[in-house]
């Protein structure tokens, strides 16, 4: 990887596209979508939580399974988890005294497997 800055700029001589920036601007996405999609993708900036998607996508699991499958206390992991459910990126379903954590919906999984996609491609 190269140390040096490297500053984008267009040549001299550019005179832009011949785009019709109004169109895209206008479907720019909107500040508050924006803001969310920045927070997921911090939300998926944090090892731990990156694990825990993981495995969920595999399972559904208890606290204490998540426990087991990533070598960290209850405590920390019941923290991650209810970090993302507020996220709306897993759910819970309690059984008597049990919660069972999975993922929120489909588009989650999808996201982690493009994701992980996108960096094992060459």
């Amino acid at each position: 990887m190269d140390d040096k800055l490297t500053i984008e700029t267009c040549d001299d001589s550019c005179s832009g596209t011949q785009m019709d920036f109004k169109t895209v601007k206008e479907n720019l996405v909107d500040e508050s979508a924006a803001n969310a999609m920045a927070d997921l993708f911090k939300t998926l900036g944090d090892p731990t939580r990156v694990k825990i998607i993981h495995a969920l996508s595999q399972s559904e699991l208890c606290v204490h399974d998540l426990t087991q499958v990533l070598d960290m206390g209850q405590s920390a992991i019941s923290h991650q988890l209810r970090f993302l459910r507020n996220l709306r990126i897993v759910k819970r379903r309690k059984v008597g005294k049990t919660v069972f954590y999975s993922l929120d919906d489909d588009h989650v999984e999808q996201i982690f497997i493009q994701t992980l996609q996108h960096l094992r491609h060459d």
